[in-house]
């Protein structure tokens, strides 16, 4: 289950990395819903990574973030997976108090698995968004990266 979370988080990687170029490349395209998505997408995924693992100071749900920053935050959201995949085993459980104050208890994997889920909700969305404003969104399906 480890190798296969790793690789949904690879994936995850993968298309982010490709949006963040067309953030970057088509700024005249991506609505300010759309970019506004992608940011959330990026601070949901590094809340709930240090929810796990605390390394850095979180960020806002909603902060945006400049455009040239999104690969690297990113990237460094990935890594950070990837480290927590490796120290905590996966029906560890984290203790967190989420955004309205209110305490949780949940493991690893239920958390990792809805850091991906999130992340491919709100690409959706995204990829509605680029259609309304006359780009062709990516084809992000799982079974495709994996052909």
């Amino acid at each position: 289950m480890e190798q296969f979370l790793k690789e949904l988080f690879e994936y995850s990687h993968h298309f982010n990395q490709k949006l963040s170029d067309i953030f970057i490349d088509r700024p005249d395209k991506t609505s300010e819903k759309a970019v506004k998505l992608f940011n959330h997408i990026l601070n949901a995924h590094q809340i709930w990574n240090n929810r796990i693992h605390p390394e850095q100071s979180t960020f806002g749900v909603w902060e945006l973030h400049d455009i040239k920053d999104l690969k690297s935050i990113d990237r460094t959201n990935y890594e950070h997976s990837l480290q927590i995949l490796d120290k905590f085993a996966l029906y560890d459980h984290v203790e967190y108090t989420n955004t309205k104050g209110q305490p949780f208890n949940k493991n690893v994997l239920n958390i990792c698995f809805h850091i991906i889920n999130h992340s491919t909700y709100h690409r959706g969305q995204i990829a509605t968004e680029f259609r309304l404003n006359g780009l062709e969104p990516l084809v992000t399906d799982y079974i495709h990266y994996k052909s």
